[in-house]
């Protein structure tokens, strides 16, 4: 069974399971996001007494929460006995685009010549990390939660600003990858 676990699964699993998800969201009334639980933390440690978006009933998220801390379980599972022999298949032209840029790809996630501590205590890790963390922090918050929660929840209840939100990401992203990138690396 562990074996049948780890192996890599089609991509369509993943989007039926993704569609399931969201009809038992939609039947509860509820709506998928994930960023939603950070204000749902800071509402449970007081915030809510300083800052008036942080004053809200924080026990009506508390499934959004188990949400958080099952992803959290299971990322540390898979990652720990789950990981797959076979390494990421990546397309060849997203080697070479990363080749161009100095990055080598070693079969994992993520490149490990990035994401590592002798990298991040350098400028230029520490102006990726935080600049990209601020971005990221500050975008979800403006536009009013992240990608996952609009492309996945926000789409599926055919919101318009939703949409709206994830042409941006897909803007940012090709504007990221196609000019930043190539400035940074």
């Amino acid at each position: 069974m562990i074996e049948f676990i780890r192996q890599p699964w089609p991509w369509y699993i993943s989007g039926l399971a993704i569609t399931a998800i969201m009809l038992i969201l939609v039947y509860f009334g509820k709506s998928f996001g994930f960023s939603s639980n950070l204000r749902t933390i800071c509402a449970m440690a007081g915030a809510g007494r300083r800052v008036s978006f942080f004053n809200f009933d924080w026990k009506s998220q508390r499934w959004n929460l188990m949400f958080l801390v099952g992803a959290i379980i299971g990322g540390y599972i898979s990652s720990q006995w789950l990981k797959a022999d076979v390494p990421l298949g990546l397309s060849t032209a997203t080697i070479l685009d990363l080749k161009k840029m100095n990055i080598h790809f070693d079969g994992d996630t993520v490149p490990g010549q990035l994401f590592n501590w002798h990298f991040l205590l350098t400028a230029k890790g520490l102006f990726i990390f935080l600049g990209g963390g601020f971005l990221v922090g500050f975008g979800t918050r403006y536009a009013g939660g992240c990608t996952s929660g609009h492309a996945i929840s926000g789409l599926s209840n055919l919101q318009l600003p939703s949409l709206i939100a994830v042409v941006g990401f897909f803007i940012g992203g090709l504007i990221t990858t196609h000019l930043i990138f190539p400035l940074l690396f």
